[in-house]
């Protein structure tokens, strides 16, 4: 591979606290793979490797924004040293668009870093190793070669003739090994001009993990040898470092360090903390509450707290299972600086990447619909910047975002107070995917169902989150009727805006269609905005407020009702007086009135008409009409079945005077007169019997009643027959004995009554229906109070 210029903005580099520190603009090896080889001056390019990197000092990893990152002791290998003062490092950056890195370029960049105020004892416990340095201060030695001496140090008389050798001491006991060993072990063992230093990988073999003040700590003790003639050097090159020592709550982070470390501070009534600095990314951190970190110590604990989402450390979205939620990163190191009768002073520096669990977080939907503009306004959030929304769905039914903007919804982002963002999505009401209810009296539910597709993170994993909004506006105006009457009919005129979409209309508790309008007689006409019925007076379903001699206090009623729950929302009611000079109602509680009109000639005296029942007479007249109101049990009138109906009949006559005290017939002027007056009632809608219902919408309805004269009676009274009908109380359920008819009965309440109903007539036709029974006062059936014994049957 050829050299190559640095692309601007490539590397960023620094020395900190004698580590080299290089990171990598991550932008510029997009779809790019990369290798790094550190070039010896002797031996030339190495490629840099795992095993290489905890051996020799050496880091790669990524900060937590992405961009590759490369720190190196200046102890590591293959590290130029000037006097322990100035140090370099030459690195070599491969690219290539390949895996197999063929056709690389290569980009070689020399680190510098000066270091002079080295400690008695410096440690570092980076990600993937342990390193521990030691000043060698080494005193003149007498030159009289004292045996004493040497026997007083029998575990050194083993070691080899100016050569180092390390002793390891574990729980498994004491091992001495060579320094080329040790290498073999993972070990790396070397003295510089005033140093001695040791790098160990963590969870060798000779280490041992101990709990201090509740932290797990890596700890290798050892001790560096070296004889020399007349001279045995000892040092000792104990190492220990924190292995977790993180705790999480929902909102922050907490990294907490031992403050005095055992093994690493023999005499602790000696130490002294000096100084603590703690980092992150690399820089060193000299306020920390300005960004809202806490650094805190004691006897025992050195702590650093950071709020989760602080600045320095990154929130990355994530899909765990299908639930949305972060993860946050912070790269931070902590040096503290100690001094003990032993060692005089010690820095001791740890670098930790952290990062948190998972957190779920269930994205919000916020509801800012404008019911005014009929508007839907909905906020979808919060999401860091690493999420984008990329499809949508309105009432199941997809869009891109693209296709959503050319069905005219509205789509934007929107920044939010926290560094997050969220998506805003505007719907009219009045869009085809909107679902639309009525309900209450006069408003509508607008349903606006959506489902989103966002992309989370550089993975671009797709989270789907669905959504259903509400909104509910009194945005639909109930029709009012306008009714008016002529001489014959009354009308309606009802709004048709709404008709059978929301509501219907009800004549009691039958639907008012086409068809039943046209049944009942009625005309129903429309036009562009209303639905216009013409009710003829005496058509079905008319009721008869008020009837007088010649005069009708006629209304009319419908209710209007929901579709889909059929409540009633409003009556609409006509009601005019007419002036009728003759007519016959028959009335839902069996009340029958009739005006009769005199069409004889020459004129009879309409005050002598009367019923079947002599003593049943007009109850208003005048030369041309006479009133007759009666119940259809009274004034003989007769009951007859005929197909599903009752009818009930009577008849109006006139008898013709003859003079007083003559036997012989008598020849008068007086026109024969008889008019039969015919209610017809349905079967399944027997008479009520009693006052008027209140509710005119639930009460039975009116009979129909015809008047016919006595020429075309006679016929009628041959095919119809009228039924002998007979009832009586028992006085036991044996129904042998029983009350004399007439005859006051006393009953206590919930005291059974034994009635007995008997149809008398031998037509195999005829059935006998008994619908109500009632008990009264007096033997006025109409009076009230009453009391029923069977209703309906």
């Amino acid at each position: 591979s050829a050299l190559y210029v640095l692309p601007p903005g490539f590397i960023e580099s620094s020395c900190h606290s004698r580590i080299f520190w290089m990171k990598l603009n991550k932008l510029l090896l997009q779809g790019k793979f990369f290798q790094l080889e550190i070039n010896d001056p002797y031996a030339g390019p190495i490629l840099l490797d795992k095993k290489l990197a905890s051996r020799c000092g050496y880091v790669l990893s990524e900060d937590v924004w992405g961009n590759p990152v490369f720190r190196a002791s200046v102890l590591g290998c293959h590290v130029a040293n000037e006097a322990d003062e100035l140090f370099s490092l030459i690195v070599n950056i491969k690219v290539s668009s390949f895996s197999s890195m063929r056709a690389a370029v290569t980009y070689t960049y020399p680190m510098y870093c000066s270091y002079s105020s080295w400690a008695s004892r410096e440690i570092v416990c980076e990600e993937n190793y342990m390193e521990v340095s030691v000043k060698t201060d080494v005193p003149a030695v007498s030159n009289d070669y004292t045996v004493a001496w040497m026997s007083a140090l029998p575990e050194t008389q083993n070691v080899a003739y100016q050569l180092w050798q390390l002793m390891f001491v574990s729980p498994s006991g004491r091992k001495t090994i060579t320094v080329s060993d040790a290498a073999k072990l993972g070990y790396s063992f070397n003295n510089t001009l005033s140093r001695v230093y040791l790098r160990a990988p963590y969870h060798s073999n000779e280490s041992d993990v101990s709990m201090v003040s509740g932290v797990n700590m890596n700890m290798v003790t050892s001790t560096s040898m070296y004889r020399q003639r007349w001279l045995l050097l000892l040092i000792d090159t104990t190492v220990s470092c924190p292995v977790d020592g993180i705790r999480f709550t929902d909102t922050t982070l907490t990294w907490t360090v031992p403050s005095v470390i055992p093994t690493l501070v023999v005499q602790e009534s000696t130490f002294l903390s000096k100084n603590i600095l703690m980092g992150v990314d690399g820089r060193a951190i000299v306020n920390p509450e300005e960004n809202n970190y806490l650094l805190e110590h004691n006897q025992t604990h050195i702590g650093v707290t950071i709020p989760i989402g602080a600045e320095g450390g990154k929130l990355k979205s994530s899909i765990s299972d299908g639930v949305y939620g972060v993860i946050y990163s912070i790269d931070l190191f902590l040096e503290h600086t100690w001094t003990d009768a032993d060692w005089q002073t010690t820095k001791y520096t740890v670098i930790k990447s952290i990062t948190t669990p998972f957190m779920p977080q269930v994205p919000t939907v916020i509801n800012n619909t404008l019911p005014e503009e009929r508007l839907f306004n909905v906020a979808f959030g919060h999401f860091l910047p690493d999420v984008s929304l990329v499809a949508i769905a309105i009432g199941n039914v997809p869009f891109t975002l693209r296709e959503a903007q050319h069905h005219r919804f509205k789509i934007y982002e929107t920044p939010f107070s926290n560094r997050t963002k969220g998506f805003i999505l505007e719907v009219s009401f009045d869009d085809p995917y909107v679902l639309k209810e009525y309900v209450n009296r006069n408003e509508t539910k607008y349903t606006l169902l959506i489902n989103y597709t966002i992309s989370v993170g550089p993975e671009m994993t797709l989270y789907y989150h669905s959504a259903e909004v509400e909104c509910v506006i009194a945005d639909i105006e109930l029709p009012e009727a306008v009714g008016s009457c002529d001489e014959e009919n009354l009308y309606l005129a009802i709004p048709t805006f709404g008709l059978h979409q929301y509501w219907n209309l009800y004549l009691g508790n039958k639907l008012l269609n086409r068809h039943v309008a046209v049944t009942n007689g009625y005309l129903p006409a429309t036009n562009s905005t209303h639905l216009i019925l013409q009710i003829p007076l005496f058509a079905v379903g008319v009721t008869y407020e008020e009837v007088s001699f010649q005069k009708i206090k006629a209304r009319f009623d419908v209710t209007l009702r929901k579709v889909r729950t059929m409540e009633t929302l409003q009556k609409f009611s006509v009601s005019c007086n007419f002036n009728s000079s003759a007519f016959i109602i028959c009335h839902p509680d069996g009340t029958i009135m009739v005006s009769a009109q005199m069409k004889t000639v020459p004129a009879i005296d309409m005050s002598k008409t009367k019923l079947r029942d002599r003593s049943c007479k007009p109850r208003e007249y005048n030369e041309g009409h006479a009133f007759f109101k009666f119940h259809v049990t009274t004034c003989g009138t007769s009951v007859k079945f005929e197909g599903d109906h009752i009818i009930y009949e009577n008849e109006i006559s006139y008898e013709k005077e003859t003079l007083p005290g003559q036997s012989i017939a008598t020849i008068t002027r007086d026109p024969d007169y008889r008019l039969t007056v015919l209610c017809y009632y349905r079967a399944k809608e027997t008479l009520v019997l009693g006052a008027f219902a209140s509710d005119p919408s639930t009460s039975p309805p009116f009979g129909s009643g015809t008047m016919v004269p006595r020429s075309n009676t006679a016929v009628y009274r041959r095919i119809r027959q009228a039924l002998n009908v007979v009832s009586r109380v028992s006085k036991d359920e044996s129904f042998v004995e029983f009350y004399e008819p007439n005859m006051a009965i006393l009953k206590r309440p919930m005291e059974p009554v034994f009635l007995e109903v008997e149809l008398k007539d031998k037509s195999p036709h005829a059935k006998l229906y008994l619908e109500n029974c009632w008990v009264t006062r007096s033997p006025d059936f109409n009076s009230t109070p009453r009391w029923n014994i069977t209703v309906d049957g």
